[in-house]
């Protein structure tokens, strides 16, 4: 296990590049096993979570190399063994996205019940059933999917209870290839969920958006291979965003397109951070009085929930009473436990709701990462705090984040890892 230690206080000042989104690449490597043709992706992103996906798609029998830097060239001939170990599972939950491609091209799978950050119960039922609604036989036992088409997939109507973003991206991976018309209603429309339409197109898939929430999906017969540069990571760019405002710095973020923080952005007008807009990023400086604010998480574009916890630091600096309403997932905000133990005031209400008190001067702690999010959230608060923090389970941070230390180094920052 790895430590953070981190001296605050210190405001950040300089630019940073921001890496591919971690929750495109994910999916688009997933994308690249519907052809047997070599798929390239660029920009992508350093993180650990590409290095599973990319261990168990070898595994799989696929071919996995570099495609030049910050590339990966994909080539999937053929499936000697259509199987997501428990193993992969535990450590990614998006590991679950090789049902649809596996299950369409191959006519079987079988997947392991996914685990990943512990920020509510998110089932994969809805995943299950948009595949049964396309032909699919799938068991459950042991812990593990027995999925299989022998017949291959079927065009259907799939209309979700309520917006999946991983769970639209599986029903539109395994509808490439399945014969008919495939129609998925309440489908998500977030940015990462349009990268991978686009790569798909590229590829030789029929699928319209007709509807800000409905898409509908031609199978084909087959898809070719492409090259699909990696969208830049807005959930990233936001974090340093945030780091510029808590810190009294001014950063300038490239390799993002602003369009996909428009609601983010909002929040920030309101509070008083001062920013500017570029073609490919912002810039964002400080103020020495921040509004509070009320933030309500929505899907796309209504405010990102992974962005929610990283602001609950900005909150802490407001001067008067903030509120953040979780609508997507129930056990959000038990990240908040650790900044009370950096002297920030919170009143977590209920599950979903919580009341943020500022302006507060945040103190260095030991504390602990318990989510992805949470670790940048944690990292930022110590950014802010005075004194030095000890931050440990940065594995989690690793998942999501690329060199997040030596990006924070650059821009002025005292962080070092160490061994545990």
């Amino acid at each position: 296990m790895q430590k953070f230690i981190i001296t605050g206080g210190v405001p950040l000042r300089g630019e940073v590049r921001i890496a591919g989104a971690k929750n495109a690449v994910l999916k688009l490597m997933a994308a690249a096993a519907l052809t047997d043709e070599p798929c390239t992706l660029h920009n992508v992103p350093r993180i650990s979570d590409v290095q599973i996906l990319r261990a168990t798609m070898v595994d799989i029998g696929f071919e996995l190399g570099p495609g030049g830097q910050e590339s990966l060239r994909i080539q999937a001939l053929a499936a000697d063994w259509p199987f997501v170990p428990l193993e992969a599972a535990m450590k990614m939950r998006s590991s679950f996205i090789l049902l649809g491609p596996l299950l369409t091209r191959f006519g079987r799978v079988i997947i392991s019940n996914p685990g990943g950050d512990r920020i509510g119960r998110r089932p994969v039922d809805l995943h299950v059933e948009a595949m049964r609604a396309l032909g699919a036989e799938i068991d459950y036992k042991n812990g593990y999917y027995f999925a299989q088409a022998p017949g291959g997939l079927r065009g259907a109507r799939i209309e979700f209870p309520y917006i999946t973003v991983m769970g639209t991206e599986n029903a539109m991976l395994a509808a490439t290839l399945a014969r008919g018309t495939t129609v998925i209603e309440n489908a998500a429309s977030e940015p990462e969920v349009e990268d991978l339409i686009n790569m798909l197109r590229s590829m030789g898939a029929q699928i319209e958006r007709t509807a800000p929430h409905r898409l509908e999906i031609q199978g084909v017969d087959r898809l070719r291979g492409t090259e699909h540069r990696v969208i830049g990571d807005r959930l990233e760019a936001g974090t340093f965003a945030i780091a510029a405002a808590v810190t009294g710095g001014e950063i300038t973020i490239h390799g993002v397109d602003p369009g996909h923080l428009g609601s983010f952005l909002e929040v920030l007008a309101r509070m008083g951070v001062p920013f500017a807009t570029a073609d490919d990023g912002l810039r964002v400086g400080s103020s020495d009085v921040y509004r509070p604010a009320e933030v309500e998480t929505q899907p796309y574009p209504g405010f990102a929930t992974d962005l929610q916890a990283p602001l609950a630091v900005l909150m802490t600096q407001a001067d008067g009473e903030s509120t953040i309403h979780e609508t997507i997932y129930e056990d959000r905000l038990d990240y908040t436990m650790e900044l009370v133990k950096m002297g920030a005031i919170v009143e977590v209400v209920d599950e979903r709701h919580a009341r943020i008190a500022g302006p507060t001067l945040l103190h260095g702690r030991e504390v602990e990462i318990a989510d992805l999010r949470a670790g940048a959230t944690l990292i930022l608060a110590a950014l802010a705090a005075e004194d030095t923090s000890i931050i440990s389970g940065v594995a989690h941070v690793d998942r999501g984040y690329e060199q997040i230390e030596s990006k924070l180094v650059a821009l002025g920052a005292q962080i070092t890892r160490i061994d545990a």
